[in-house]
């Protein structure tokens, strides 16, 4: 099975994030298509996806549709048994399902006022006592995740779960705003910044630019606060030293220099992801790194 997956954007859509994380971290087979969330095209985009309305939608091989971020996890889970979307103990499997349905239906003042985006750290933004009084309730639930059942690894229920797949976007917006939370519960934040998925995910957002910028605070910002990549640019000089893309294996027609070395890409697509985060692109790097 095979489905198509309809976001809106990747710095800024919280929402289009879940529905790939559910698909990409499990590994289900899926082509992505983009939709004009910020271009005004939303409405007709979605027109063959009759009755979603908002991103993210998934369409399988028969033509069903399924919109809404947990219709898609408990399709996906009831669907894939075997891709572990939920944790196998019982007790961490109800906890991981309560937490999950709180920030779907939950989490208003932090939605609101702290809009995700991937671009930067805003500086000096003052949140509310409803933000803090949220902050302080997700400092609990991951507290209590991680204490009782995240020993056998780093996320929240220790193996990658569904529950990490609709945190994301929250540890994306409290790294986005500079927030505070408790010690754990900045160390979830940081695994899910260093997750190869989710740098993967913000590379390709990177990609694109946007005049206005979308949620703009008129605040001033500082670099994101996720893991250090080495310097790239794009450049003219074509001398690469590989002659086919790392991803697609055609020929490179675009180039980046890093480093005083040359790597050359089939499109420009490939090439500004792998600038905008070359660790977060295996493939890359071991083309980089090979002796």
């Amino acid at each position: 099975m095979q489905y198509d997956l309809f976001i809106g954007d990747r710095s800024f859509s919280s929402w289009s994030l879940r529905g790939w994380l559910m698909l990409e971290k499990f590994g289900i087979p899926h082509r992505t298509h983009m939709v004009g969330l910020y271009d005004g095209t939303m409405a007709e985009d979605l027109a063959d996806l009759h009755p979603a309305r908002l991103v993210p939608v998934m369409r399988d091989n028969d033509g069903v549709v399924i919109f809404d971020t947990l219709a898609m996890a408990e399709t996906l889970a009831e669907r894939h048994p075997e891709a572990g979307f939920w944790p196998d103990d019982p007790a961490a499997r109800a906890l991981a399902r309560s937490i999950t349905a709180e920030m779907h239906s939950g989490f208003s003042a932090l939605r609101g006022e702290c809009p995700m985006q991937l671009l930067h750290q805003v500086q000096g933004f003052e949140p509310s006592q409803a933000v803090t009084a949220e902050l302080k309730r997700l400092s609990l639930l991951w507290d209590l995740a991680r204490a009782k059942h995240g020993q056998s690894g780093p996320w929240l229920f220790g193996r990658y779960s569904l529950a990490d797949v609709f945190y994301a976007p929250v540890a994306a917006r409290i790294a986005g705003y500079g927030l505070t939370v408790s010690a754990v519960a900045q160390d979830y934040v940081d695994t899910t910044l260093s997750d190869t998925s989710f740098r993967q995910w913000r590379a390709m957002g990177l990609t694109k630019t946007y005049d206005p910028m979308p949620y703009d605070m008129g605040l001033p910002n500082s670099v994101w606060p996720g893991p250090i990549t080495k310097a790239a640019a794009p450049t003219e000089e074509c001398s690469s030293e590989n002659t086919h893309c790392p991803y697609s294996n055609l020929p490179g027609t675009h180039f980046m220099e890093t480093g005083g070395r040359i790597f050359g890409f089939c499109n420009a697509f490939c090439r500004d992801k792998t600038v905008a985060d070359q660790e977060a692109w295996p493939k890359f790097v071991a083309m980089r790194d090979a002796e």
